[in-house]
This record gives C-alpha cells, sequence and structure tokens, in this order.
C-alpha cells in the first residue's frame, strides 16, 4: 500500500508535469519571447558544468536566453502537438543548497522527470510536413515560488534544469 508521501508525491508531480507540458508547448506555439522564463538561472554545478543544460537536436544551448533567440529568430514558425507524456519522481527531498524549498506537506521538493512525445510543424502549419519529436526534462522547485508566502501571478512553481529534445527520424 502506498504512504501518504507517495501519494503526495504523484499527485503533485502528475499535476505539474500536466501543467507545464500543457503552458510550455503553448508558448512554444504563441510567444516564443517568453521561454527563457521556463528555465532556472544559470549556475554551475560542482564539476563545472552548466545549468540550464539544454540539448537541441544534439545541439548544446549555452542558456536559456539563447534558446528563446533560436525560437524567435532562427526556427521558423513552430506547432509543437503533444501526443503523450509520463512523469516520474527522480529525488523525493530535493532543496538546492542555501535556499528556501517549499513547506514539506506541499509535496514540492523533489525533482521531475518529464517525458514528451509528439510531432512538430516548422513553417506554415497547413503545408508543413509533421515530424515526430522526443523531449525529456529534468523540473525542479522555482525557489522564488517557495520563498514567496503568497502565490504570485506568473511565477512558475516549477523550473527546467536539464532538457534534451530530438528530432525523431
Amino acid at each position: 500500500m502506498e504512504g501518504p508521501e507517495n501519494v503526495t508525491a504523484i499527485k503533485v508531480s502528475t499535476n505539474a508535469s500536466q501543467y507545464f507540458v500543457d503552458s510550455y508547448y503553448a508558448a512554444l506555439n504563441q510567444r516564443p519571447n517568453t521561454i527563457a522564463s521556463f528555465y532556472v538561472a544559470p549556475a554551475s554545478m560542482q564539476d563545472g558544468k552548466s545549468l540550464p543544460s539544454i540539448s537541441f537536436n544534439g545541439t548544446q544551448i549555452p542558456t536559456a536566453a539563447a534558446m528563446q533567440t533560436m525560437f524567435e529568430q532562427q526556427i521558423p514558425q513552430s506547432h509543437y502537438e503533444v501526443q503523450c507524456y509520463d512523469c516520474h519522481v527522480i529525488n523525493p527531498n530535493y532543496i538546492m543548497e542555501g535556499a528556501q524549498g517549499w513547506p514539506a506537506k506541499t509535496g514540492k521538493n523533489m525533482t521531475i522527470l518529464v517525458a514528451v512525445s509528439g510531432y512538430v510543424k516548422y513553417g506554415n502549419p497547413r503545408d508543413a510536413k509533421p515530424r515526430a519529436f522526443s523531449e525529456s526534462f529534468i523540473l525542479v522547485p522555482n525557489t522564488t515560488a517557495a520563498a514567496s508566502k503568497q502565490r504570485v501571478k506568473n511565477i512558475k512553481e516549477w523550473l527546467i534544469q536539464t532538457q534534451t529534445f530530438r528530432i525523431v527520424v
């Protein structure tokens, strides 16, 4: 039988993933100028690797701002259609060093793996050929949202720490 912590983690991760998938792909389709707001602030891990870690079709993208610029200036109009997604809690006890986490009862101090697949059309949606894609994200709690005593509009509770996008051949 599932303990209350596991039930909470499943519910929180499922709700977070659904909200993330809906809002992230809507932004890609309609508001690419907001994409950078979905990512953690730039940081370095102990081994010197940069965060967020973004791989787009095999190319490392150095920052969230560079990812946003790529969608605004280099990629033709895109239309993503998510076919399915899944999520898994990776670390159920995650709090960034030196940061305030969420109150324990919320169950939001975790990292979540979100796997997404679907189709994307680049260019005019009526004329463009759909191409299959696969994408994985690691979401972490937004420490700014956690530190806020009240829910603040437009502050995302979950941010992308790691992303890997691939067009399926």
